[in-house]
């Protein structure tokens, strides 16, 4: 019978919270970058701000009861939305998260908590998590790519985010998209990349051929590797789509390495080969060998990203 493993007994860490539209994750975090507790708990996005903070604040209170003899000296904060990393105020979000748009973030996580609070999108404290700590580690620049329900980026330069001069740099999946014709998007536009690339929207462009509503992205990725013609075609085409505006982003910003993460990455080798093809066929020469990596950290990395950022904050 294996025996369970103590967390660590350390003497100060920071406390990191990963703000999404259905889940709220919290750690303590060390200097190092290692996780000695974390908890979660479903996110109230109907529920509005209060509700929100409320249940980000007492998932840290939790975290600091559990760390006898730590002192937690700061909150780092990675939240979905439009984040004014300046000044920690929400600019916009999604209907996901109800009144969420206007918050103070960071004033109020203070006054609950009674800690120093930095915040940042999710996003970028995803690319900050895995340039530190995971598979960008040494790379001076790095752009990022999370694939899920929605399509964000981020670009890395000397292990600092550029955030844009308004806040909202990251936007990939509102890029124009040759794949996804004019099929309308959630921001209101039509032929962005997320309309066909995002989980969603490879599930819709599923029913659309088929005639046939399935629930989710993983639904088309279990028929594909049954064999069903059509759900393969469909993973390809969402591969394809992503690694054609993966390789514009390269021409452009001309990175060391690349990284994708987020859950539609989790395909499987078909969708990745897809995409690796796509950026070849995009990129310039001189840029064919960049490499493309897959995201180590998976859920613990826009932790970490928000945990380096809240230690930044203490020296």
């Amino acid at each position: 019978m294996s025996k369970v493993r103590k967390p660590p007994v350390v003497d100060e860490a920071v406390a990191a919270l990963d703000i999404g539209g259905t889940k709220t994750a919290a750690a303590l975090v060390t200097r190092q970058g290692e996780v000695i507790h974390r908890a979660t708990a479903p996110t109230p996005g109907r529920a509005g701000a209060t509700a929100i903070l409320d249940t980000a604040a007492d998932l840290v209170d939790r975290l600091r009861a559990r760390a006898t003899g730590t002192r937690v000296r700061a909150v780092g904060v990675g939240s979905a939305g439009v984040i004014d990393h300046r000044t920690g105020l929400v600019l916009s979000a999604t209907d996901a998260l109800a009144g969420w748009a206007g918050t103070d973030l960071r004033r109020r996580l203070r006054e609950l908590l009674d800690l120093p609070v930095t915040v940042i999108n999710d996003v970028h404290a995803h690319a900050l998590g895995e340039t530190r700590h995971g598979v960008a580690a040494g790379h001076q620049t790095t752009l990022f790519l999370a694939v899920g329900t929605g399509i964000g980026a981020s670009f890395v330069v000397d292990g600092t985010v550029l955030a844009g001069a308004h806040s909202a740099a990251g936007h990939a999946g509102h890029q124009p998209s040759p794949y996804a014709g004019q099929l309308p998007c959630t921001c209101g536009g039509q032929g962005h990349l997320e309309a066909i690339a995002s989980g969603p929207g490879l599930a819709q462009e599923y029913a659309r051929r088929t005639g046939e509503p399935v629930d989710d992205l993983r639904s088309v990725a279990a028929r594909a590797a049954d064999g069903d013609a059509t759900a393969r075609e469909v993973v390809l085409l969402g591969g394809a789509a992503v690694g054609s505006a993966v390789g514009g982003l390269v021409n452009m910003l001309d990175p060391a390495a690349v990284v994708i993460g987020g859950g539609v990455a989790g395909l499987g080798d078909l969708w990745w080969q897809a995409l690796r093809d796509a950026v070849r066929r995009e990129t310039l020469p001189s840029l064919v060998d960049v490499p493309v990596l897959a995201s180590t950290l998976g859920s613990d990395a826009p932790l970490l990203g928000a945990a380096s950022l809240a230690w930044e904050g203490t020296a």
